[in-house]
């Protein structure tokens, strides 16, 4: 009788379902506790253990902390906050694995989702916002995976909404959009396209004043108040908020020692690297031109790449070879095709690996093919070597080939050596550019 007429008082008033009675009290470890269920029946509440119908109620069948008409005050959330505690203290004690410790963990999670729902009750907010150059577009995924950058929690996509940066996929839930004091990364990479090519350029924490070099809140090397963290790429340090201890390939330590190891990064360095990453913004041969000495790789690459460019005024000239779109084939690497000189560290990354070796030998030889043997009009742009007058038709991307620097004529290489032998082409052009005149004059 006792439960049932707390249970109908708690109903009417509408109280906390984890308050206490006054007389209640804790059960001792080792003696049995038979009235455990009477000192608090309301967390357990349309859960019984003797019925054949026992039901999973756990609250929801009632609400017992729906959200009254108008604002919610504060004290509801301290009362979640206090049931969320009692409800952990309840698990503890109650036997390991049983039914009732199972379903009172139930119960704790809805008491959790519903705080959650509490502090980011959901309202109707607008599909674009535009704040710090970031264009924040509603997220309607319901995955629970995600971050938020800016508080750090877990972002509940059941009942939460959030957004995410289209430009440096910035995530963050929509209560924090006001807080934001980051710039979108994307501006930063748009107007500063250029690495730090410093190893790890430290100035030390009493340059920063011992303060996160992005947020500006006190930090210390004891993590006191709050621990630093160094960024690898900047060599600045920053505060936990910042710095998630995430990790990234560092373009200096490639360039100079050709080091591929991720080292731990602030989160504003992860997503601009993150966006860099792509561009081809590396010219090696000013940077570091003795890399090509000790990575034979690159000096295929770079050979590959001199072949593409040489084969690309047969392409842009060629009716099958536009309709067919071979040029394509380069297009998630465009600065193949315009130059070869500049790299991307994806590039780089890539040529570490092998797979970017496999992928454009590939290509050179799809090229070389239609040029050579499928396409009779590339064919006939060909070169007869002047200089011996035999064999077959050359073309300037061949290995046994040279390539006259003035007219670009094509001999074999031991017909030409290191452009000491005097060009016949050459010669010619020479010869009539001097009798021009002779010829208007006569005229």
């Amino acid at each position: 009788m006792e439960f049932d007429e707390r249970l109908a008082q708690f109903r009417q008033t509408r109280l906390n379902p984890f308050d206490r009675g006054e007389d209640d009290d804790d059960p001792q470890e080792g003696k049995p506790a038979p009235k455990q269920a009477e000192s608090r029946p309301e967390l357990l509440s349309g859960i019984r253990t003797h019925s054949s119908d026992r039901t999973m109620d756990l609250g929801l069948a009632e609400d017992h902390f729906s959200r009254p008409v108008g604002s919610f005050v504060a004290s509801d959330i301290e009362k979640l906050k206090l049931s969320i505690e009692e409800c952990k203290k309840l698990i503890l004690e109650l036997p390991e694995h049983s039914e009732r410790q199972k379903d009172t963990v139930v119960k704790l999670i809805h008491l959790r989702l519903k705080l959650q729902e509490l502090k980011d009750p959901e309202e109707d907010e607008p599909n674009l916002r535009m704040l710090l150059e970031h264009r924040f577009s509603k997220e309607k995924s319901k995955s629970v995976k995600q971050t938020c950058d800016k508080c750090s929690a877990i972002i509940w996509g059941l009942i939460q909404t959030w957004y995410t940066c289209t430009g440096c996929y910035y995530r963050c839930h929509s209560k924090c959009l006001n807080l934001i004091n980051k710039p979108c990364v994307r501006s930063k990479v748009s107007h500063q396209s250029e690495y730090e090519l410093s190893i790890c350029p430290e100035i030390g924490l009493d340059r920063q004043d011992y303060r996160c070099a992005e947020c500006r809140t006190p930090v210390s090397l004891r993590g006191v108040p709050s621990e630093a963290r160094q960024c690898d790429y900047t060599g600045q340090y920053y505060c936990n908020t910042c710095h998630w201890n995430d990790t990234a390939i560092i373009p200096a330590r490639v360039i100079h020692n050709w080091e591929f190891e991720s080292r731990k990064v602030c989160r504003s360095s992860l997503r601009y690297l993150a966006l860099m990453m792509p561009r081809p913004v590396l010219k090696l041969k000013e940077i570091n031109p003795l890399l090509f000495n000790f990575v034979e790789e690159l000096v295929e690459i770079r050979k590959l790449r001199q072949d593409i460019l040489l084969m690309k005024p047969y392409f842009i000239t060629c009716k099958e070879a536009m309709e067919a779109r071979l040029l394509l084939q380069l297009q998630e690497r465009q600065h193949f095709v315009e130059n070869d000189d500049m790299y991307s560290l994806q590039d780089l990354i890539d040529i570490s690996s092998g797979r970017l070796s496999c992928s454009l030998t590939e290509i050179h030889t799809t090229f070389a093919k239609h040029i050579k043997l499928d396409c009779e009009k590339c064919q006939a742009k060909g070169f007869v070597c002047e200089l011996c007058k035999e064999g077959d038709i050359l073309f300037p991307f061949d290995s046994h080939t040279s390539v006259c620097e003035d007219c670009s004529a094509v001999f074999h290489r031991d017909c030409y050596y290191d452009n000491s032998t005097t060009c016949p082409r050459c010669t010619r052009m020479t010869g009539r550019k001097q009798d021009e005149p002779l010829d208007m004059q006569t005229t």
